[in-house]
């Protein structure tokens, strides 16, 4: 199983790409073959340069070339004394995400977000905001964790979180996606508990 990684399972061969989906492809062994399937991912899988139906058997050749998420992350396949082997390119954990298809990319060290070509620079709050709920994607962030993340500078009451208002957090949420786009970053509220980025 090839897939993103997350607090709830690990695949085997695991990625922390957002754009590779938890359960993205599998790659098993039938009779003598190995058979890659894509499991319904977002983004799609590419076997030699073709998007291949998702649930559906494709065999592997030696040499095949495997693309997930618009070629972010490559995968050269082949038999090697009767062992199945992997290699990968190698992309830079900092490297931009830079695929106009996908609609938006992050360039997390120049804290920047392109948003349908456009560029727009995140500010010292909506960056804290969205690398967390980006590096726990699809979970619950409490609000405690949020203030703490997000507002280090400010005094912490007797409970040791910052004195922020949700006035001031909402107002930060609004501010996003206001800026980003409502498509761009889904981030749903869980009354009374916290904020979730919702990805596929």
């Amino acid at each position: 199983m090839v897939g993103r990684s997350s607090n709830d399972e690990v695949p085997d061969l695991a990625f922390s790409n957002a754009f590779i989906s938890r359960k993205h492809l599998m790659i098993r062994k039938e009779g003598e073959k190995a058979v890659l399937y894509d499991m319904g991912s977002m983004h799609g899988t590419e076997l030699n340069g073709t998007r291949i139906e998702p649930h559906t058997p494709h065999p592997l050749q030696a040499f095949d070339i495997i693309k997930l998420a618009k070629g972010m992350v490559v995968i050269h396949f082949s038999y090697l004394f009767a062992d199945q082997t992997l290699e990968f390119e190698p992309i830079s954990y900092t490297q931009q995400f830079n695929f106009q298809e996908l609609g938006f990319s992050i360039n997390w060290e120049k804290r920047e977000c392109t948003v349908e070509g456009q560029r727009i620079v995140m500010s010292e709050k909506e960056y804290g905001l969205i690398k967390l709920l980006y590096d726990q994607a699809n979970q619950l962030v409490p609000f405690d964790e949020i203030k703490k993340t997000v507002w280090p500078e400010r005094t912490s009451g007797a409970d040791g979180v910052p004195d922020v208002s949700m006035d001031e957090l909402n107002a930060l949420i609004y501010r996003i996606r206001k800026k980003y786009g409502k498509d761009t970053f889904t981030i749903s509220a869980v009354r009374g508990s916290g904020y979730v980025l919702e990805k596929d």
